[in-house]
């Protein structure tokens, strides 16, 4: 079965000549875009239930971009003048580059993580004696609170976003021949929205174990799995299954 469409269940990348632009000119397909989940900011009241008050931290570890964003959000709600001394431990480059969004990012203290959690764990170590403040979702990877616990660092996480099923009703009748998933939440918002779904010829993309897992646990075939050795990035292996489809 040749493949024609796909659907990525993510934004659109922002960037020009994205590996996904470069996949459809080369391939000639039609690549569509849509989040099957998406994020809504927690309200200030709900992070005081948590008994949380910003002024007794000093360090805040932040996991990703909404991470940050929904930081200096609930700050802003509570009136919090973010003090210049604060620290910032920031998971990858990515991050700790969008953090200067919201601070003059040469006069603050910045501490970045190459790429997981994992690299971050040295840098916290340094550290011991700070207050910590974890800004997460309401789905976090078990590994973090675990890693943090056996540093027996000062520690606190704050739910400040939650993940959210999107209303794809409007794709009930659309039919493509790759469906993308980056995430567990993917999945689950896949048979949310259509719980009558069956995979037929649809070939299933999936990137990481944790997606791997509920993909298999939801009983999908998988067809196209990344990272690889062969394949470290999800267009790689999409290209690599098509080559081998189309020919």
């Amino acid at each position: 079965m040749k493949v024609k469409t796909i659907l990525v269940s993510q934004p659109e990348p922002k960037i020009e000549n994205s590996p996904y632009s470069r996949l459809i000119e080369k391939e000639k397909i039609k690549v569509d875009f849509r989040p099957f989940i998406h994020v809504e900011g927690v309200e200030a009241k709900n992070v005081r239930q948590q008994k949380i008050d910003l002024h007794n931290f000093t360090a805040i570890i932040l996991t990703s971009r909404n991470s940050v964003d929904h930081f200096f959000r609930i700050a802003e709600e509570m009136r919090f003048k973010v003090p210049d001394t604060m620290k910032y431990f920031c998971q990858s480059e990515a991050v700790a580059y969008y953090l200067q969004k919201y601070v003059v990012y040469r006069k603050r203290k910045i501490y970045v993580g190459k790429r997981t959690f994992t690299d971050l764990i040295p840098l916290i170590k340094k550290y011991k004696d700070e207050k910590f403040l974890l800004p997460s979702s309401d789905t976090l990877k078990p590994s973090v609170p675990e890693a943090l616990d056996e540093l027996k660092v000062d520690w606190k996480r704050g739910i400040f976003y939650k993940t959210v099923i999107s209303d794809l009703s409007d794709l009930r009748d659309v039919y493509y021949d790759v469906l993308v998933f980056f995430s567990p939440s993917g999945i689950e918002s896949l048979l949310k929205n259509f719980p009558d779904f069956k995979q037929n010829d649809t070939r299933i993309a999936v990137f990481g174990n944790s997606t791997i897992d509920a993909a298999t646990e939801a009983g999908l075939r998988i067809d196209i799995q990344a990272p690889t050795p062969e394949t470290p990035s999800m267009t790689m292996a999409l290209q690599k299954y098509i080559t081998s489809v189309n020919k």
